[in-house]
């Protein structure tokens, strides 16, 4: 009688081992979708690049005089409160142009350029930059924009991911209820950006001499920046275990 309660015990033990094994091993069913978001972000800062160039027949002096005008100018966005500043290009080269008369080339000099780019979070204090060195020789200003940064940008572009997960789960359990199922557990999701800044800028390297007129520099400082808000889209491919 006991080596039949034994061999019963045996038998249930199998049977529970090999129905984990069963299903432990069972391929899962899947289903593969997407989801998508589309959304703005409000672009929260004004940007502008001033250029500084520098021509010499020295690679010295040309060098010094551009780090002058350079310091200069950092110097003054360092009291403006809110100014971020960083340098995009720092370049030294051998000059040259062509000579018609004399068919060849001649060398100018060396000349020196260091882009210097100033954002803030009004254009006020763009303008004040701008302002103070309008008639400054060899400073140019170019890409005066409006851009959304990246703290801005992070909250947006969370909710929106989660915003193209939820969709892609709907999307998962409509096709999954088709054949009597649901969605289940999220087994992998990988997702894709795409970020549209559409703006039209009123200075498209506009150089800033003691000759500019009135009304170009009017342009120059701003006042009629036109910018629409960033476009934001966010799509996901998301793979579902299906119930």
């Amino acid at each position: 009688m006991k080596k039949t309660y034994v061999y019963i015990i045996v038998a249930i033990l199998v049977a529970v081992v090999g129905i984990w094994v069963y299903r432990a091993t069972r391929p899962v069913r899947t289903i593969s979708v997407s989801g998508e978001c589309i959304t703005s972000a409000p672009k929260d800062r004004t940007a502008i690049t001033l250029r500084v160039t520098t021509l010499d027949k020295s690679a010295a002096v040309s060098m010094r005089r551009a780090t002058q005008i350079a310091s200069s100018i950092t110097d003054f966005a360092k009291n403006i409160d809110g100014v971020k500043m960083q340098t995009t290009d720092f370049n030294s080269y051998e000059k040259s142009e062509w000579n018609r008369e004399l068919q060849k080339s001649e060398t100018l000099g060396v000349e020196t350029t260091i882009a210097l780019e100033f954002s803030a979070d009004n254009i006020d204090k763009i303008e004040k930059i701008l302002n103070e060195y309008v008639g400054t020789p060899n400073v140019y200003s170019e890409n005066l924009r409006m851009f959304t940064s990246s703290e801005a940008m992070k909250p947006i572009m969370e909710n929106c991911l989660g915003v193209a997960i939820k969709n892609a789960r709907a999307r998962a359990d409509a096709l999954a209820s088709g054949d009597g199922h649901r969605a289940g557990r999220m087994l992998s999701v990988a997702y894709n950006t795409s970020v549209a800044s559409y703006e039209r800028p009123v200075a498209n390297f506009v150089r800033m001499s003691a000759k500019m007129e009135s009304a170009d520099a009017a342009i120059a400082t701003g006042g009629s920046l036109v910018s629409k808000d960033t476009e934001v889209s966010l799509t996901v491919s998301a793979v579902f275990e299906i119930k």
